[in-house]
């Protein structure tokens, strides 16, 4: 960072790319129900499970891509065709006359979003002061939280009266400000303006992390951003649909969904700063631990006031533990590996995002009560809170391998 103000303007302008994921992740569950009942487009909820892992696959691929290319392309070029694609899908969304076409777009849509997530993640810490990385991380995927809390509220005041076309049109809109103001402001990251070529046997960007004494941290953020992207994208998917199975209002439902987006935003931020103090493993594990804990007390159907309160915290810890997970990522990671990193961790990650849409849909297709939906999806969160815990003893011993990694990816 050359100022303060450089910091702020970063901040500013990849939140924004922050929000576009954000917004499309909550949209797509705030419209099933929606979708589900526009006999013209043809969805029904094994489709539509189907499609929901469909922009999960799109983000595996985005995200390999991302990984590959960073040191090549660049974070500034990454981030902009990125989010090109991203808006060009959601364009086809609002117009698509079937659900084959909604699906083709959506995956599109997934591709764009896997290259921007991992890349302006690893931008923000290449351009943020030691010491500050894991808050600005927070900060900058607060944006994300605001544009998933934006797409319920939208639902709640366009749905009863208008399309689901609506969401998705909105959707594209922000990108044709965004993109011509990153386009001129945006400077690139120091860490990719001078890079080498690609050398042979590096298994696009794969043999520094596998490198001895590291591959068994890179496999532990693996399997956390399973875990975590799996309720995140399970939980968002299918959230309204299980609240309306278990006897709320879509009205209701889509207002518990803004309740969790708005604990997922504290989550971040809060998350982020309190990382910087005290580090970051303990405050991944207890987010993960507190989210499950949420799950299993929201399946006794509490009241409306404490359910409110478990959707905030199931919010701050199931999705707010993955968007830590990410700074863990790249702060554990030399600036020359952090796109690398959180490429391929969050390009794995994504068959958990695969996953969560298709288990949500086999819950609630297979005659099984609503709290197991609570249940099922409370195993991942308790899982990601003991690989979080893992990994410090699995970086005390990588410590001496760790100049290596970096020899062999300089």
């Amino acid at each position: 960072m050359t100022s303060p103000p450089t910091e702020r303007l970063v901040l500013v302008l990849s939140a924004g790319f922050a929000a576009l994921e954000g917004y499309d992740l909550a949209c797509y569950g705030v419209t099933v129900p929606s979708l589900l009942k526009d006999g013209a487009i043809g969805a029904d909820k094994t489709a539509a499970g189907t499609v929901g892992s469909l922009v999960a696959i799109g983000m595996l691929v985005g995200a390999a891509v991302c990984a590959a290319t960073i040191r090549r392309a660049g974070s500034r070029r990454l981030l902009l065709g990125g989010a090109a694609l991203f808006s060009l899908g959601m364009l086809v969304c609002a117009i698509a006359p079937t659900f084959a076409l909604f699906g083709a777009a959506r995956l599109a849509v997934g591709v764009g979003l896997g290259i921007v997530l991992p890349t302006v993640t690893a931008y923000v810490a290449d351009l943020s002061t030691p010491g500050r990385q894991a808050r600005n991380v927070g900060l900058m995927m607060s944006g994300y939280a605001g544009g998933a809390l934006l797409a319920p509220l939208l639902g709640a005041a366009l749905l009863s009266d208008a399309s689901w076309r609506w969401i998705y049109a909105i959707g594209a809109a922000p990108a044709l400000l965004l993109l011509p103001l990153a386009f001129r402001m945006l400077p690139e990251s120091p860490a990719h303006e001078q890079v080498d070529g690609p050398r042979r046997g590096d298994l696009l960007g794969l043999r520094p992390l596998l490198a001895r004494g590291r591959w068994g941290t890179t496999l532990l953020f693996w399997a956390m951003s399973f875990c975590g992207l799996l309720l995140v994208f399970g939980i968002s998917t299918w959230l309204p649909t299980i609240m309306q199975a278990a006897g709320y209002s879509l009205g209701s439902s889509l207002l518990q969904t803004a309740a969790l987006w708005v604990g997922a935003g504290v989550g971040m931020v809060l998350g982020g700063k309190v990382a910087d103090r005290v580090g970051i493993k303990p405050v991944v594990a207890v987010a993960f631990l507190a989210g499950a804990a949420s799950l299993l007390v929201m399946s006794a159907r509490p009241a409306l006031g404490l359910l409110f309160l478990l959707m905030f915290v199931a919010g701050l810890g199931l999705i707010g533990s993955q968007v830590l997970t990410n700074a863990y990522i790249v702060g554990h990671h030399p600036p020359e590996l952090r796109g690398r990193a959180i490429g391929w961790a969050l390009s794995v990650g994504r068959l958990g995002a695969i996953a969560g849409p298709l288990m949500g849909a086999a819950i609630l297709s297979s005659g099984l009560g609503v709290a197991w939906n609570f249940y099922l999806f409370a195993i991942p969160g308790v899982l990601g809170a003991l690989l979080a815990a893992a990994v410090p003893a699995v970086r005390a011993r990588a410590a001496a391998g760790d100049a290596d990694g970096a020899r062999v990816s300089a």
